[in-house]
């Protein structure tokens, strides 16, 4: 059984280790974290190719061109609803709903893809940016990698800009800005474990006050 009715999300700088911080949340807490698994949910609830989950996933839009060209191709698999929109907005509004349903059946952690945004009317979210400085982010890319320091800064820097374009183009909100998020953790800082104790502590906090604030 779950030890938390709090649902989680975790935006994160590449190299930040926000998914990994987030497995062992979500082990000590008894809840799912979805990662990808929120591209297969968007693509099976959707009747949209999973390849156009994947080819889009996190990466700033498309030109309009491409998106036509895309859209041919897709259209064997477009819901009704749909089928006037460019791809990159199918695929987006696909895994806006995935996420809305996904936190509708219970407590978990969702790892990127705008999911702050997707929930935020929802009272019951504790919305999370992981960072790191980036000499910390540089060693691990480039150990898990196998990478030199230059091209693990390089993916970093690159990866970082994606996930920026991507969050700042489908969202009212800004990524990795103070005011786009509850709470920002240094993972740098605290490392893996100690950012892992802070949020759930944080989760035990907030649900401990609730209450007081109703």
């Amino acid at each position: 059984m779950a030890k938390t009715n709090t649902i989680i999300t975790i935006g994160r700088e590449f190299g930040s280790a926000g998914r990994e911080i987030g497995h062992i949340v979500a082990k000590e807490l008894g809840i799912k974290l979805y990662d990808k698994e929120m591209l297969n949910r968007a693509a099976k609830e959707s009747g949209i190719c999973q390849e156009l989950f994947e080819s889009h996933d996190e990466k700033p839009t498309n030109s309009f061109l491409y998106s036509l060209v895309m859209d041919t191709y897709s259209m064997g698999y477009s819901a009704g609803s749909y089928t006037d929109m460019p791809i990159n907005h199918k695929v987006f509004l696909a895994q806006f709903d995935a996420i809305k349903k996904i936190a509708s059946e219970g407590p978990c952690i969702l790892v990127g893809r705008c999911a702050d945004y997707a929930l935020e009317d929802n009272d019951n979210v504790l919305t999370l940016f992981i960072h790191a400085n980036l000499e910390a982010r540089i060693r691990r890319i480039a150990r898990i990698y196998d990478l030199t320091d230059a091209k693990a800064k390089e993916m970093i820097i690159k990866t970082d800009k994606k996930r920026s374009s991507y969050y700042n183009y489908y969202t009212n909100k800004k990524w990795g800005d103070v005011d786009s998020y509850q709470m920002a953790l240094d993972s740098s800082l605290l490392g893996i474990n100690g950012t892992a104790e802070a949020i759930l502590k944080l989760v035990e906090l907030k649900e401990r006050d609730v209450d007081k604030r109703l």
